[in-house]
């Protein structure tokens, strides 16, 4: 693997990183609801849900998967309904009152950014699909999986962290009486999410 080619994989990881999805969506959701210090929590939860996603590259697990249309429908409905459940809570949480902001770490939301991530079945298609482009097979492979894992997880790393404060920004200037409204929101689109998942097709 080239330097080129490690850049372009770096620019590719960037954009789509830039992009919302359900590990976005989620992280915001902390952020504005508890503040920065749990947002980086659920955000180390994502990141944690990548590094399981390269070891299962490595391994060539993740292809099985992928190429198994049973497995693939097993786990793309166990996210999706994870990912509906997870939204659920969310409006309902919300509905119920204003959320609590804490600084305190919760291991639940560390987890639950995991699950958020393990549970995306686009992932797994991510890394199946596209990164064996960015890799040379005359080259020792596990070296080059970790160099563009490790670089794939500082890039999201420092993407969601500026999401997780721009989310705490916004959660201090809404208040206490918006902050509720806009985890709603946030749980509507986990909703939406889960359902396009489950309806998701690889082919």
């Amino acid at each position: 693997m080239t330097f080129q080619v490690w850049l372009l994989f770096c620019t590719t990881e960037t954009a789509l990183c830039l992009i919302p999805g359900p590990a976005v969506l989620f992280v915001v959701s902390v952020a504005i609801g508890r503040g920065i210090r749990p947002g980086i929590n659920a955000a180390l939860g994502i990141l944690a849900g990548n590094i399981l996603y390269f070891a299962l590259s490595a391994t060539g697990v993740a292809a099985v998967l992928v190429a198994s249309n049973t497995l693939f429908d097993l786990l793309k409905l166990a996210g999706a309904g994870y990912l509906i459940w997870l939204g659920l809570r969310m409006l309902f949480k919300g509905a119920s009152g204003p959320p609590v902001v804490s600084a305190t770490p919760d291991p639940q939301t560390f987890l639950r950014g995991f699950l958020v991530q393990a549970a995306n079945p686009k992932a797994l298609v991510f890394f199946v699909a596209l990164l064996p482009q960015f890799i040379n097979p005359e080259s020792p492979i596990g070296l080059q999986i970790l160099i563009l894992g490790v670089s794939s997880v500082l890039i999201e790393f420092f993407v969601l962290g500026a999401y997780v404060v721009l989310g705490a920004r916004a959660g201090q200037l809404a208040g206490a009486h918006l902050a509720g409204p806009i985890e709603r929101i946030g749980g509507g689109f986990l909703v939406a999410v889960g359902t396009h998942l489950a309806l998701f097709r690889t082919e």
